[in-house]
């Protein structure tokens, strides 16, 4: 048999079978991905192979996974040189933005971006708690959002506690398998209520102390919005690492410096020094964001993204 893992929570998985039933999974024996070094050997997401366990009456053993079309991972919080699948086989990744309440940096919107992007995976920032945003705040998001853009991230702002912007929203993510990601307290969770009305998330605070969400989400999870629209509600990730990047690959993942690909004076050109550097010269005629530009060197500085 065959089924799409919709939640994982690290030693039994809840997979939906062709018939739309659902049956709780164990992994038989031990499962390791090849040149993938990760905690949770299975993602939500993945369609696996799988057999009704005769020992355990309802419960099935999984054999095998499907090849992935694509998967997005962050770095492990409990072990080192190691990272956790966060989703896989999705068609695009919605990274839910706050400027406070809490703060989300660009710095992570661009780690997030490089991992979307390493699989040319479509991504939307959507902007949340509008309500809430001063016109300097609004203008924040102005100029935000004429960063990305042109860069081919599409930009969406709502408030999802005044359901504003939500019908945008199921526009964007109608007819596919989408990740929802971003910090605690950003809204994630009152998202899916807003989209799927009888869900009922549990909704967190954030903590005025230090500006942080308070988890509501323990493990990922994949809800039906309609028949063919699906979603996968994350928790909330405070730092993202990126895994089994080279050097040398990196600015493949930035659009605005892979559209300069070849126009180096180097073959080898790292875009930081190098004299007649096509992305230096970009970054002084302001084609190339500056923001942008130190998330790259912050990124190629940071050995954690080698794993």
């Amino acid at each position: 048999m065959k089924g799409l893992v919709y939640k994982s929570t690290g030693s039994w998985y809840n997979v939906r079978l062709d018939d739309g039933s659902f049956i709780e999974c164990r992994i038989r024996g031990k499962m390791k991905l090849a040149k993938l070094k990760v905690t949770n050997p299975i993602a939500v997401g993945d369609i696996v192979e799988l057999v009704l366990d005769p020992n355990n009456e309802g419960t099935g053993i999984i054999l095998d996974i499907d090849p992935r079309t694509n998967y997005v991972m962050r770095k492990s919080v409990h072990k080192a040189k190691q990272g956790s699948l966060i989703a896989a086989n999705i068609d695009r990744a919605v990274l839910i933005v706050t400027l406070n309440h809490p703060k989300t940096s660009l710095g992570f919107i661009d780690r997030f971006l490089v991992t979307t992007d390493s699989f040319r995976i479509p991504s939307t920032i959507v902007f949340n708690k509008s309500d809430l945003l001063s016109k300097q705040e609004l203008g924040a998001i102005e100029y935000i959002t004429s960063i990305y853009e042109p860069i081919g991230v599409n930009t969406l702002l709502i408030s999802a506690l005044k359901n504003k912007g939500i019908d945008e929203f199921k526009k964007i993510i109608q007819g596919q398998i989408t990740l929802m990601s971003g910090h605690s307290g950003t809204g994630k969770s009152t998202i899916t209520n807003l989209l799927i009305p009888d869900l009922d998330q549990k909704v967190g605070e954030v903590s005025e102390s230090v500006n942080k969400g308070v988890h509501t989400t323990t493990f990922a999870q994949m809800f039906e919005v309609n028949a063919s629209t699906k979603i996968i509600d994350t928790p909330g990730i405070k730092e993202l690492g990126l895994i089994g990047i080279e050097d040398d690959e990196l600015s493949d993942y930035f659009p605005e410096m892979r559209a300069l690909l070849g126009q180096c004076k180097y073959n080898n050109c790292m875009h930081t020094h190098e004299p007649k550097c096509a992305v230096i010269e970009a970054l002084e005629n302001e084609e190339i964001a500056e923001s942008r530009y130190l998330s790259y060197l912050s990124m190629l500085e940071n050995e954690d993204r080698r794993w």
